[in-house]
């Protein structure tokens, strides 16, 4: 079996996880952590209590990397392309594969401007986890990442072997993508509310909840995802069995006074639900409301 090189950009909770388990992985021979700034290890408290720990190659500046890897795995924000893509010159060979771990639905859209669009792999990413300290992450819940069908989706699953994350192709990954993004816009009310999951259990939050899912649902299909009537109960079920105390990356951010993904959650829905003649006023409202209070 031909072990592969990882590079992994961004060391936030889904970066570090993922750094984490791979660094375990017999499928991987190396992993590089391209980060702002130095850490000195990883530790992620996995879901049955078992703490993961890794001491992978650490780099803060691109001068640094010396050679290309096989697979570049960009965790960062939606919004921080551009700052990845300062990683990508000196990591990409010929043969390099780009995997964007993101939010949202446009995870090849944002990297064409600075490579082709045959080197990209989008990646659905359900990982429950937060950071509590640069390199300490709570993973609360196992969680998957799915990917598009072909050869470049089996060697990226691959890599996953030996994890608790589950690693799927899928012929039809436009619904994946939008049935995601119906969980994550969901999130909004959290980051307005500065409440964790448990918000969801008082007056009229769900009602609220349900109505911005199925915007969302509306859009998607116009996009072409096959999304079911009950997308808006799945992600209330979800959302009201989550510990009441979870903290959603939105929130998170904003409870640090971080920078939001609101248009990869929010606005990217009430862009495209006007492009396709579909009203989105509740995404609309969230985006425009989380987009002032930065």
């Amino acid at each position: 079996m031909t072990r592969l090189s990882i590079a992994v950009v961004g060391p936030g909770a889904i970066g570090g996880t993922v750094a984490a388990w791979l660094s375990h992985s017999p499928s991987v021979a190396a992993v590089t952590l391209c980060a702002r700034t130095p850490l000195d290890r990883l530790e992620v408290v996995a879901p049955d209590g078992r703490v993961i720990k890794a001491s992978p190659r650490v780099v803060t500046d691109p001068s640094e990397i010396t050679a290309p890897v096989d697979w570049v795995l960009v965790a960062t924000k939606a919004y921080d392309v551009a700052a990845a893509a300062a990683w990508l010159k000196p990591l990409l060979g010929a043969e390099t594969r780009v995997a964007v771990l993101q939010n949202g639905v446009e995870h090849v859209e944002r990297f064409t401007p600075f490579l082709d669009a045959d080197r990209i792999v989008p990646v659905i990413v359900d990982i429950p986890a937060e950071r509590s300290a640069p390199g300490r992450i709570h993973h609360r819940r196992d969680g998957t990442v799915t990917v598009p069908a072909g050869e470049a989706g089996e060697t990226f699953t691959s890599l996953f072997a030996k994890s608790v994350i589950e690693a799927s192709t899928t012929d039809d990954f436009t619904t994946v993508a939008w049935t995601k993004l119906s969980l994550n816009c969901a999130g909004a009310i959290n980051a307005l509310t500065r409440q964790p999951a448990g918000v969801v259990r008082k007056p009229g939050v769900a009602d609220l909840m349900r109505a911005m899912v199925w915007e969302c649902v509306c859009v998607g299909r116009a996009i072409g995802a096959d999304l079911s009537d009950n997308i808006p109960d799945w992600v209330l079920e979800r959302t009201e069995s989550s510990p009441a105390d979870s903290v959603n990356s939105l929130l998170g951010d904003r409870l640090a006074g971080r920078r939001m993904e609101w248009d990869a959650r929010n606005g990217v829905i009430a862009r495209l639900g006007t492009k396709h003649g579909i009203p989105a006023p509740l995404n609309s409202m969230a985006a425009t409301l989380l987009s002032a209070m930065e």
